[in-house]
């Protein structure tokens, strides 16, 4: 068939037509059946196309594409190389183009650059560039760097057919119990909006088209300001307040991303409690999505739920309810609804589109409602040039995907986030010397001493730590990190005893902010990092790179001052031990 007669039996493939032509050409032709389709944008892994996925309970991408008409999925794992990856993008896409509309697919992925796996939230590098998380993009105080990272991913998430980011998070990092703030920019609103602004200009690229990557920030108007810090991925985290009244304080960030262009957005989970919003979650709350977001501040892009608002859930053989906080009575079909007429375009985690067709059936939702959505997700599938071509290169994605100067510089951006807090003059430490290690690949740390077996034998050790967290009731729950501060006595006890035997220093992922005062007491020094590789650790405290983060957040002196703070103002602990943008230099 000939060009001429695929564009005469598909116009809107014509790609001499103004967009909004082709959108509506193909509008035209779409049954309720197929536009009710483009509503859901739910879980997706790599694997043959005719399994189901065991772990989230999800049907086959076949059964998603030609019975469902879904074409928006959220790419779970990874595989070993690029080319894997996009052989796999590659078969799906043939298998959208072989239905009767032949609309492409649609790819997303949470952060897959850094060094954290969270099934909600986040991806293992795998075969990517490996990059500090958030936090530490933060910690470099770099837009330029920021924005480098992002084109780098942009180019890396194209070469395998990835087409939206669900990211970044410039939630604002106030309350420092909360679970989510490794993927922020920290804890003050100009930084965050700053670095925001210049993530969203690397993924979608001078202007939005067929190189760029959507990005869809999050989370909408701000998820910090949690109650006691939980997250509200559970019932015990559903409710956000503002006791010093700071609601509009969050919202900067999100106007930066605006005026950056940033093309989706994601509501969160949380419900305002004690604002002039309804007390729902955000994503059913149209004082927020259209009074607030559309209104206000004039946003006209896709806005997508977070995800599992609609219908209960199993995820690693638990059952977890909907999130949908404020309204857990109402029926998924009566969620359905409220989260439309809030002015919602798509829901994440959801493939029920039988549930909206119901709904169009009975007369609770218009198929002119419908079509406002229609428009807005079709309008991003044909700017991001799917529709004139869906499929990746497999031989350059092998090349693009952690290629050697890709890696060379998120190396370099791990080095730059290292923050050192505390240096009694153990750092810089001379090479060759005799070193104890913990947290450290025994090889890895050769390349930089003698290393010995015990503290007693050694000149100098090091220490890594992981921030504290409590530990919860079920898997999904414990990939979030929440609760206390505190390190325990245990390991407390155990640097002390260290610190006595040798100098020591002690390096502490810092995923959220740690009480850290007894740690400072006993050690020669004290870093923080965001994810950082032993050896680009081990470069900055031996003096082989210097030494140039910078603190994102405060760093509580007591759990007494965390809990006595405000959750939705930033700085808010009293007497914190160390500031935002403290940082000693090497």
């Amino acid at each position: 068939m000939t060009n001429t007669d695929v564009t005469t039996a598909r116009p809107w493939l014509d790609a001499a037509l103004p967009i909004d032509e082709r959108v509506q050409l193909l509008l035209d032709e779409m049954t309720v059946e197929e536009k009710a389709g483009l509503f859901f944008h739910t879980m997706i892994a790599i694997g043959d196309l005719d399994e189901a996925n065991p772990i989230f309970g999800t049907p086959s991408a076949r059964e998603f594409i030609d019975v469902k008409n879904m074409t928006h999925f959220n790419l779970l794992g990874a595989a070993p190389t690029g080319r894997e990856i996009a052989a796999w993008q590659n078969e799906l896409q043939r298998l959208a183009s072989s239905t009767r509309l032949g609309i492409p697919v649609t790819l997303s992925t949470d952060p897959r650059h850094s060094f954290s796996e969270n099934p909600g939230a986040s991806i293992l590098a795998g075969p990517f560039s490996q990059w500090p998380e958030t936090l530490g993009l933060a910690a470099t105080r770099d837009p330029d760097l920021v924005e480098r990272f992002a084109d780098i991913a942009r180019q890396e998430y194209t070469a395998v057919g990835l087409r939206v980011a669900l990211h970044p998070q410039v939630d604002l990092a106030t309350e420092p119990r909360w679970a989510r703030q490794t993927a922020t920019f920290g804890e003050d609103p100009e930084l965050s909006g700053i670095l925001g602004a210049a993530y969203i200009r690397g993924f979608q690229g001078e202007s939005f088209g067929p190189g760029s990557v959507s990005t869809m920030t999050k989370h909408f108007p701000g998820g910090g300001p949690q109650l006691d810090g939980e997250d509200p991925h559970f019932p015990y985290g559903r409710e956000q307040v503002y006791p010093g009244g700071a609601f509009d304080l969050h919202l900067g960030p999100f106007e930066e991303a605006i005026a950056a262009g940033t093309r989706q957005m994601m509501p969160y989970y949380g419900m305002p409690v004690g604002t002039e919003y309804e007390e729902v979650g955000f994503g059913f709350n149209r004082s927020v999505i259209t009074g607030l977001l559309r209104e206000r501040f004039g946003f006209d892009g896709l806005v997508c739920t977070d995800w599992g608002l609609i219908n209960d859930a199993e995820i690693f053989g638990q059952p977890f309810p909907a999130r949908a906080w404020g309204v857990e009575d109402l029926t998924p079909r009566e969620r359905m609804r409220k989260v439309l007429d809030a002015g919602v375009d798509q829901f994440g985690g959801e493939d029920c589109p039988e549930l909206l067709l119901e709904l169009i059936a009975d007369g609770s939702v218009s198929e002119e409602r419908l079509d406002v959505s229609a428009r807005r997700i079709l309008r991003e599938k044909f700017e991001l040039g799917l529709f004139e071509n869906p499929f990746v290169d497999e031989d350059a994605a092998d090349e693009i995907v952690g290629r050697a100067e890709f890696r060379a510089a998120g190396e370099a951006a791990q080095r730059a986030s290292v923050t050192v807090l505390t240096n009694d003059g153990a750092l810089p430490f001379a090479a060759g010397i005799k070193v104890y290690v913990e947290g450290i690949e025994p090889a890895v740390a050769a390349a930089y001493g003698e290393v010995v077996p015990a503290p007693d034998q050694a000149d100098l050790a090091i220490l890594r730590l992981q921030a504290p967290f409590e530990q919860r009731g079920t898997t999904f729950e414990n990939f979030f990190h929440a609760g206390s501060l505190e390190f325990s006595d245990e390991v407390i006890a155990h640097v002390r005893t260290i610190a006595e035997a040798v100098p020591t220093v002690v390096d502490v992922l810092a995923d959220r902010p740690p009480i850290l005062e007894p740690i400072v007491a006993a050690a020669a020094a004290v870093t923080v990092n965001w994810g950082v590789s032993g050896a680009a650790l081990l470069d900055v405290l031996s003096g082989v790179a210097s030494a140039r983060g910078a603190l994102p957040f405060d760093l509580p002196r007591s759990m007494a001052a965390v809990v006595a703070s405000r959750p939705d103002v930033p700085f808010d602990t009293a007497d914190p031990l160390f500031r935002f943008g403290h940082g000693l230099t090497l």
